[in-house]
């Protein structure tokens, strides 16, 4: 079973075997889909059956993270988690409450970033962070090394390890040879839950509820599990995520020149040089929305999704799926296969604009954010969309990304990105500079509005 990038190994194979593929471990059958007609299939038109979650023993039940609604297994928790998301994030209406909180933590980030432009990954991520929480927990973040976005950039970061690799000795003792992790498993269990309470534990103080009606009167046991684990959820999810989108979305306008002054353009044209872009811009900048999309269509953030399991046997095109098994949506190769987009390398935001009658390509959302009754859509769809829009929005808007110069040597950028769940591009440099002195005011002025 590949641990490096499986995508990739599980493309090669798609090549080699067909659309769907079968692999046993250890008498766990797992089946790798690498066709989005299949995915659709499967996934979406028979989700009564195939919208449960496997049992994933270390990241899961050792460590803590089977509580993330990503993890629950389908029933009546999960429906309580989707119905909380829902009446906070579940609609445009409803994101349209964070909207100027949201835009001038963009700002703030973007003043910071136009003066330390080498810190962009830093730049980003607390960015998302203090969006996220402000949302989830009311919290406003410090400015440097806040303790919750500092606790879940670890816990992130060492479920991202855990998923890289398949652990099987999970039953065995600690002294046995190999079975360390049991020790580290114990480490990572105590992160995640300072990650998961410790913001939770800060609203109780404040005597406050988890803002905007995660909760609003006294709680059960089961209400309070509930509400900190949609909390935590929200957190760890959009905030990586988004990271990760914004992150290519960097990469993307410092390889591809032409598409970051096309999108300049039509900013210029119709925002203008007196303010900055808002969302209630979104429609009367189609460009920018298509730029969006192909950013999340170029970059896939979770190139194998989160693994389904059927829960009852299933016969599909005539192979035999038995109850069980563990179904992986080959995510990142549906949104690079040349049969669903032309040059699925090339980073070009036209593909999904309707040009000389020509339609507009697949939409990405109907791939990266998931399949059936366990994707995306139900949690946080809207508001990833958003920051994203906005935060591409903005730095066009003010910034004029490019290759950096070292020693009179142009420094391009490789196209790669880590493994685990949620896949980020890896580190790259880049230069950032204000396009003027008026957008250097208009950050300004938005950051202290």
């Amino acid at each position: 079973m590949p641990h490096i990038k499986p995508w990739l190994t599980f493309t090669e194979w798609g090549k080699k075997y067909g659309d769907i593929l079968h692999i046993e471990v250890l008498g766990q059958h797992i089946v790798v889909l690498n066709s989005l007609k299949t995915a659709m299939d499967m996934l979406d038109n028979k989700s009564t059956i195939y919208s449960d979650r496997p049992i994933l023993p270390v990241g899961g039940e050792l460590i803590g993270w089977k509580n993330v609604t990503a993890l629950l297994p389908y029933g009546d928790r999960l429906r309580r988690h989707r119905k909380n998301f829902h009446n906070v994030i579940g609609t445009r209406a409803a994101m349209g409450i964070y909207n100027q909180s949201r835009r001038s933590r963009l700002a703030d980030s973007s003043s910071v970033c136009s003066k330390k432009p080498d810190q962009l990954e830093a730049h980003v991520r607390h960015t998302a962070g203090a969006v996220i929480l402000r949302i989830s927990h009311g919290y406003e973040v410090k400015e440097n090394d806040d303790p919750f976005v500092d606790v879940a950039d670890r816990a992130l970061d060492q479920w991202s390890r855990v998923t890289r690799s398949w652990r099987l000795l999970v039953k065995a003792p600690e002294w046995f040879p190999g079975a360390g992790f049991k020790r580290v498993a114990r480490e990572w269990h105590d992160t995640l839950e300072e990650m998961v309470s410790a913001p939770y534990k800060f609203v109780v103080d404040q005597m406050v509820a988890i803002i905007y009606s995660f909760a609003n009167s006294p709680l059960s046991a089961e209400d309070e599990h509930v509400v900190k684990w949609c909390a935590a959820t929200l957190y760890a999810g959009a905030s990586d995520t988004t990271v990760s989108t914004i992150n290519s979305f960097f990469l993307a306008m410092t390889l591809f020149p032409d598409v970051q002054k096309k999108a300049q353009a039509e900013i210029d044209a119709v925002v203008g040089p007196d303010r900055l872009p808002s969302i209630t811009d979104q429609d009367s900048l189609p460009y920018i929305g298509a730029l969006a999309k192909e950013a999340l269509r170029w970059h896939a953030v979770t190139p194998t999704g989160f693994p389904h399991c059927v829960s009852e046997d299933d016969i599909h095109d005539g192979y035999y799926i038995p109850k069980g098994s563990v179904v992986i949506p080959n995510i990142w190769f549906m949104l690079h296969d040349p049969e669903i987009y032309v040059n699925p390398w090339q980073f070009n935001p036209e593909r999904f604009l309707a040009n000389d009658g020509k339609k507009p390509e697949t939409e990405p959302r109907t791939i990266c954010f998931g399949f059936g009754r366990r994707c995306f859509s139900f949690t946080g769809i809207h508001l990833v969309e958003a920051s994203v829009w906005l935060s591409i929005a903005m730095s066009l808007a003010v910034f004029d990304i490019s290759k950096t110069v070292e020693n009179g040597i142009e420094i391009i950028p490789d196209v790669d990105q880590s493994s685990g769940t949620i896949s980020h591009p890896k580190p790259f440099k880049c230069s950032i500079k204000p396009r003027s002195s008026k957008a250097v005011a208009l950050i300004e002025q938005d950051a202290n509005y």
